[in-house]
């Protein structure tokens, strides 16, 4: 059981990296948007996305937590794996408190009603995933390190 969940819990983290990484990657050229356009791709090319991401993430969480139940008799790992759960934890605060706000903000916006401050908007929706980026990328790091760690079954 415990190397099948090791396996699982790697392919799910794995995908957990996509979407944030997908958005780190765009971010140079949708700073060069202007308002409009940046707008249109907002509200038509990400929808969806959290139907997919959203629960791909928790589930990186839930089988990390249950990876750090697994490996509580070996040290070295089970605080690796604690380390990892913390990233994925605050990757899903980061969402919560940079991502949320702006997808609900914009999602009722307009070209012709977007606000003056709406670069603010897209600021803090750019730094909100390149946070969960880093933490997603931490999180598969510390489960590595923990995998090295295991003791042979």
């Amino acid at each position: 059981m415990f190397r099948g969940m090791r396996v699982a819990n790697f392919i799910v983290t794995a995908f957990a990296i996509t979407a944030p990484m997908a958005h780190v990657l765009e971010l140079p050229n949708k700073f060069a948007l202007d308002g409009p356009l940046w707008l249109a791709v907002q509200q038509q090319l990400y929808r969806g996305w959290g139907l997919v991401f959203g629960p791909v993430e928790i589930l990186a969480l839930l089988t990390t937590l249950l990876l750090v139940y697994l490996r509580r008799s070996n040290p070295p790992a089970f605080r690796a794996t604690v380390l990892a759960a913390v990233a994925y934890a605050a990757m899903l605060a980061v969402f919560f408190i940079f991502n949320a706000p702006v997808n609900a903000a914009f999602n009722g916006w307009t070209v012709a009603d977007m606000p003056a401050d709406w670069p603010d908007y897209r600021w803090r929706w750019e730094v909100g995933h390149a946070l969960a980026a880093a933490l997603s990328i931490i999180g598969w790091l510390a489960l590595v390190r923990a995998a090295f760690k295991d003791k042979p079954a």
